[in-house]
């Protein structure tokens, strides 16, 4: 079990969860970001069935999402998300990949719905041989995430590439 951070309860998940050892598996059931960084075929981002439905249930609320990871790990460093362009991005920024959604039940004429996934520039060099996989958890959102009155938190996990 690793160290509690100040922030955290007590059982609480960090923001990031990067795998000890050298063996780590996909988390079956999660769907794959198109890539966007330059490049690049095979994507480094996929989303977690648990981070898939809370997805879900943001949009429903709030429409059209993005996402952004900022630096830090493991405080400070969980993946936000936002109402699209409600982060303003920059050169600062990579967009590392496009997680491509079909329409929802509630409204199957809407066509597929596209989130973008932004993360620093700083971060990217960091974690430039990492797959990332955005889950959820049971847990308090951070900061102005969209998922924070939920009850629960988008969370990273990586795995070496």
């Amino acid at each position: 079990m690793g160290e509690q951070t100040i922030d955290q309860e007590p059982g609480a998940v960090p923001a990031c969860d990067i795998t000890a050892s050298g063996v780590s598996v996909p988390i079956a059931g999660s769907v794959d970001a198109r890539p966007e960084v330059a490049g690049e075929t095979e994507s480094r981002l996929a989303f977690a069935p648990a981070a898939l439905a809370l997805i879900d249930e943001l949009w429903e609320m709030h429409g059209p999402l993005m996402f952004h990871q900022s630096g830090g790990c493991c405080d400070g460093s969980a993946p936000m998300c936002y109402q699209e362009g409600e982060f303003k991005t920059g050169g600062q920024d990579v967009k590392l990949g496009t997680l491509v959604l079909p329409p929802l039940a509630s409204n199957p004429e809407g066509g597929p719905r596209e989130i973008a996934f932004w993360m620093s520039r700083e971060q990217f060099g960091v974690w430039a041989h990492t797959h990332l996989t955005v889950d959820a958890v049971p847990g308090r959102g951070s900061g102005f995430s969209l998922e924070a009155p939920e009850g629960k938190r988008f969370l990273i996990r990586s795995r070496l590439l």
